[in-house]
């Protein structure tokens, strides 16, 4: 029994969309018979195709849209939440909708087994493109030649508009387009011995399946399905001489298509082999009976998923022609942990330059914990009321969740003029704490913006030409709000041992602090979590070996030196952050984590490197939770000791004790997802400084980073639960430069574009699928993006123009 969603009814209304005719069952396929993108992608399994009448004289649409099992539909609807079914993109996601005109060719065929198709051209795609809808063997014939008359009295009417009544048999004979090739065939269903949808990827975990340890026979997966030319495995013939050999171990080897969204068998019986090759140089080898598949240098780069409840390491490998996301499963636990010893081992030393068997077993544990669940003794109970996601709700329209500026453009001429015509982009984003506005760097300009009490944002004035005080061009390289949202500090991109304050009621730059000679500032950070919303006019600061505080108000150097804390070693340290008390937390470009209670002395805790350098730092208000942001994952250590002598203390106050150790875990996306973007982007994973939502007394529940043109949010209560996807995305058209929340609220956060600024509602984002890591830009008029630009200052899309940029107050 199947039932459709209810969306189309939401969305258009139905007093005067009624369907002419339907067919009730079948299957949607997109067909690409000259495309390198894959043969054949099944759109829909179970759909129903119609042909509907629009608001419209002569005007009617073919209407392809999906069907539920009885109760699937409700399900669907709690899991997306109750905007789910007003949303545009739930519409894109469940029903494909087409302008019933003579350019679609739209035709039928009846095979020689009886199958009956329908097809019609996808306007939208490449060459040769075409959807098929495959009937259900219960549709008869004489229901498909009746559809097929309607849909030519429609494209009649459509052509000459005047009702179909005055149509001769020959009139309609125009629209039978018997010149076009043989519809050529879809490709069959098939059931792989391993799938896993991209749609839902906690399916594969959700399905207890058998022993594995069973050998079992490859899928069989048809030859169109996955065409050799677009999924080979890259030429691993030649692999280097192994030095040492840290594993060899027999596995099943699994590819993931990107087209259908699943893993297929590729292999039943592979040999894989981890091995030492060179200096700090490691290779995965991946050898068939018949065949090498894959063979691979061991970077971070993998992005490596260990899952012991289906006993799979999932890896990605980049090459020249895509990035694709290979399986292993193994026959047992003991085996995919032999495996997951090795693979880390090979890891970490490429990164740290150093035997692993040099290390303490205390931090080889809390390398390989980083790869594992964060399963924490005090984690929330599971229980309705706390499904975040599902408890939220719209409390804005369509109109006010996603608002845009753009500024320092020329709304009159922007065929001649491009919008970064200055060469410039927005690289910077500092959200206001004490005063609800948010700044954003583009070169030498800042745009100041004003967050509208229903959750919009307002262009202010744009700071143009800022300067140093003897009139010295100054392109911001890192700023921060300081002393009440009052100030902005400012360090120049070509001068690291300065810093400069601007006075944001005058705009321009007042004063520039000599910090220290010979101690450069890598990076700043306010005294305490919250300060800027305070006159504390002191901030700290660090150098690639020394962390220390700054004071404005002392003459000359501005370094405080009995707060100096110098290293003899090089730490290259690169990240800070503080917390409420004003406890810090420094991390390295060596992947080390450092957290103290206060200045000038050691470190209460040392948490150990991964390797990956990191790029940016946060802490929740009270400690609890560190984020330190790589380029590729995002590390979220719990700093609270759970037992031993310093049982609920956190680290930045005493260290771990010996039996206590931290609890880390690396926050990435799925590799399969990884794959997808990068087949978007054509860029791998590069996470912009992750950080939690904040808020004098508001608990921290998400995390925000960006990666190329998706933002991501994190929710931490799904963290803390075990989910597999615990994240939602969403895409826009350009990079994503900056992102950060709004003050004292998880559900607005602020992304700036290379021209554009936009507060989005935190409920627009959704689930990693097929359809939102494509886009709606992609789903809709052939990738184009319609403008819709309004020309008034009260619209949330209103974009300037030239006067407004060179006559504002600044």
């Amino acid at each position: 029994m199947f039932v459709l969603r209810n969306v189309g009814k939401l969305i258009f209304g139905s007093s005067a969309q009624e369907a002419l005719i339907e067919l009730p069952q079948g299957q949607l396929y997109l067909v690409r018979p000259l495309s390198p993108k894959g043969y054949s992608e099944l759109i829909f399994k179970d759909s129903a195709i119609r042909i509907r009448r629009t608001n419209q004289d002569f005007q009617y649409q073919l209407v392809v849209q999906r069907v539920f099992e009885e109760g699937e539909a409700e399900l669907l609807a709690e899991e997306e939440g109750e905007d789910a079914e007003i949303d545009v993109l739930a519409s894109e996601k469940d029903e494909k909708t087409f302008l019933l005109d003579e350019a679609l060719h739209f035709r039928i065929e009846i095979r020689d087994d009886g199958e009956n198709v329908l097809a019609w051209k996808d306007l939208s795609g490449d060459t040769g493109d075409i959807y098929q809808f495959v009937c259900d063997p219960s549709v008869s014939s004489t229901q498909v030649q009746q559809f097929l008359r309607i849909a030519q009295e429609c494209q009649y009417e459509r052509k000459y508009r005047k009702p179909h009544t005055t149509a001769s048999q020959d009139d309609l004979q125009q629209f039978e387009f018997q010149e076009e090739e043989p519809i050529p065939p879809a490709s069959p269903l098939h059931s792989p011995t391993l799938a896993r949808s991209i749609d839902s990827v906690d399916d594969m975990l959700s399905k207890k399946t058998a022993n594995s340890s069973a050998r079992r026979e490859p899928a069989n997966i048809p030859e169109r399905e996955i065409e050799v030319s677009e999924l080979s495995a890259p030429s691993a013939e030649n692999p280097p001489q192994a030095l040492e050999i840290y594993a060899a171990l027999p596995a099943e080897l699994h590819l993931f298509d990107p087209q259908p969204g699943h893993f297929a068998m590729m292999d039943d019986a592979v040999i894989t082999t981890v091995s030492e090759v060179g200096k700090w140089e490691y290779w995965l080898q991946i050898q068939g009976k018949d065949q090498a598949w894959v063979g691979t240098p061991v970077t971070a780069d993998l992005n490596p998923v260990f899952d012991f409840e289906y006993l799979s390491f999932v890896f990605n490998h980049f090459s020249d022609d895509g990035a694709r996301s290979w399986l292993l499963r193994f026959k047992d636990q003991p085996t995919l942990e032999k495996f997951q010893a090795a693979i880390m081992q090979a890891i970490w030393e490429k990164l740290n330059e150093t035997k692993w068997a040099k290390i303490q077993e205390k931090e080889r544990e809390y390398v390989l914990d980083s790869f594992g669940d964060l399963n924490m003794e005090d984690a929330p109970p599971t229980e309705d009321e706390e499904e975040v996601e599902e408890e939220e709700e719209i409390e804005e329209d369509d109109d006010d969740r996603a608002q845009e500026e753009e500024y320092d453009s020329d709304e009159d001429a922007d065929s001649t003029l491009p919008r970064n015509a200055d060469g410039e982009v927005n690289s910077q984003l500092a959200v206001g704490y004490k005063h609800d506005r948010s700044f954003v760097v583009r070169g030498s300009k800042i745009g100041v913006f004003k967050h509208t009490p229903n959750n919009r944002l307002e262009f202010s004035t744009n700071i143009s030409k800022v300067t140093t005080p003897d009139g010295k061009l100054l392109n911001p390289k890192k700023v921060m709000l300081h002393s009440e949202d009052r100030d902005l500090i400012l360090q120049n991109e070509i001068d690291p041992n300065k810093l400069y304050r601007m006075d944001l009621e005058y705009g321009k730059v007042v004063d520039e602090w000599n910090v220290h000679n010979d101690i450069p500032v890598v990076t700043f950070a306010p005294e305490n979590k919250f300060a800027q919303m305070t006159s504390e006019q002191t901030f700290l600061g660090v150098s690639h070996n020394a962390l220390y505080r700054i004071d404005p108000r002392l003459s000359g150097d501005k370094l405080v030196n009995s707060d100096l804390k110098q290293y003899a070693s090089k730490n290259d340290f690169s990240a800070l952050a503080t917390t409420e008390k004003g406890y810090i937390a420094v991390a390295s470009n060596k992947g080390d984590i450092r957290l103290f209670d206060r200045l000038g002395i050691r470190a209460k805790t040392q948490l150990p490197a991964l390797g990956d350098p990191i790029t940016g730092m946060d802490v929740s208000a009270d400690g609890r939770w560190i984020l330190g942001t790589t380029r590729n994952y995002i590390l979220l250590v719990d700093a609270q000791q759970h037992s031993g002598k310093n049982e609920g203390k956190l680290g930045f106050e005493k260290p771990f004790a010996a039996d206590s150790k931290p609890h880390p875990r690396r926050l990435a996306l799925t590799p399969e997802h990884v794959a997808q973007f990068f087949h978007e982007t054509g860029k791998p994973v590069s996470f912009t400084p992750a950080k939690f939502n904040t808020g004098e007394g508001a608990e921290e529940t998400s995390i925000i980073t960006a990666t190329g043109p998706y933002i991501i949010e994190w929710n931490l209560k799904r963290i803390l639960k075990g989910m597999k996807t615990p994240y939602k995305i969403k895409r826009y058209e350009e990079e994503v430069k900056a992102d950060d929340f709004k003050f004292g609220s998880d559900n607005n956060v602020i992304v700036a574009l290379p021209n554009e600024v936009n507060m989005v509602a935190k409920q627009s984002l959704r689930k990693p699928t097929r359809e939102s890591i494509i886009g709606p830009l992609r789903l809709s008029d052939g990738g184009r993006k319609s403008s819709g630009r309004a020309r008034t200052t009260g619209s949330g899309r209103y974009k300037l123009g030239r006067d407004d940029i060179v006559n504002s107050p600044y």
